[in-house]
């Protein structure tokens, strides 16, 4: 080959790189630091799935979700996690944000071995732990599933002692609660250290009429996002999902997992919690069903007042993006 055909080769090799650099998206997450979801973004990276999709991922650690929605509506990064009401009541407001599933509404009621609890009527004179505030909307619903089997208030029937995931977990494993209502990892934790699950918040919302359980937490992002980064928002989404279908069936996938899962050391906790990793996981999206979010939105509606759901009594419209489909 002479000099000016290697030349002509050279170009067209150089021509072809700096297509690629300009076909790559970025998009800027906003996660909790020490949150679960980043065990997919791990195995995004990991399965090269970020590259293969033409997106690259700028993650912001953040402490809390609180944090992550200050930092969505500043500006400061595209995308973080939320859930469905929080979304809901931001577009009521005038915000105009929107989310694709990312997870289903998962936890539920942890009690010790052999503990005389094994269902929620047998609550009555107990003292509960519950992760979060009176607000929390799984402690909304096992109040309503309650109502619903006793026609009694749990609130009235029961002691409720409110603190963080772990002080929850602490007092579950110290005898200074009879039950738990704690979020699913920390369920997890404390199943793998011998206490049983009585009820799942998914049997809970199934039991007041909700049969498909809702998708609790999403990919959340303004409306103005989606309209400029639409194509770089659906990269991700489709890495997204594909990280979930090799989480859900590969074991190979979680391997180099167990040390940001806090099991490193503790095979049957690794087991615990990817198996219960696993049952939250949203297997596709279809922007037309919202069926599940809308009946949950309603009735955390019913029962939470406004303290849940500010002033609205159904799912905002748009709440989910249409711009997407898997």
């Amino acid at each position: 080959m002479g000099l000016i055909g290697r030349l002509a080769l050279a170009g067209l090799v150089l021509a072809g790189a700096l297509g690629s650099v300009r076909a790559q998206e970025t998009l800027v997450l906003g996660l909790q630091e020490s949150g679960t979801v980043q065990w997919e973004i791990a195995a995004i990276r990991a399965a090269g799935l970020d590259e293969k999709h033409g997106v690259a991922l700028d993650i912001r650690p953040l402490a809390d979700s609180r944090a992550g929605q200050i930092a969505l509506q500043s500006g400061a990064v595209d995308v973080i996690l939320s859930d469905f009401v929080w979304v809901s009541v931001q577009r009521g407001a005038g915000t105009m944000v929107t989310m694709v599933p990312h997870s289903l509404a998962v936890g539920g009621l942890v009690v010790p071995a052999g503990s005389a609890i094994a269902g929620v009527e047998d609550l009555a004179g107990r003292t509960i732990g519950v992760a979060g505030g009176p607000a929390d909307k799984s402690w909304v619903v096992l109040q309503a599933h309650y109502a619903s089997v006793t026609g009694e208030r749990l609130a009235e029937a029961a002691s409720a002692r409110f603190g963080a995931p772990p002080l929850v977990n602490e007092l579950l494993g110290s005898g200074g609660v009879d039950a738990g209502l704690n979020f699913w990892h920390w369920n997890a934790r404390a199943k793998a250290a011998g206490m049983v699950e009585v009820l799942s918040v998914a049997e809970m919302f199934a039991a007041l009429g909700v049969a498909e359980p809702p998708p609790l937490l999403g990919w959340t992002f303004t409306e103005a996002t989606a309209d400029a980064r639409g194509e770089a928002l659906r990269r991700f989404l489709d890495a997204s999902f594909e990280a979930k279908a090799l989480l859900s069936a590969d074991d190979t996938a979680w391997e180099g997992l167990a040390g940001m899962m806090g099991a490193a050391d503790d095979p049957a906790l690794f087991a615990q919690l990817r198996e219960d990793y696993r049952a939250g996981i949203v297997r596709g999206y279809d922007p037309a069903d919202t069926q599940a979010a809308e009946q949950a939105f309603a009735l955390l509606a019913r029962h939470g007042g406004s303290e849940v759901v500010a002033d609205q009594q159904a799912l905002a419209p748009g709440t989910f993006w249409g711009g997407y489909r898997k």
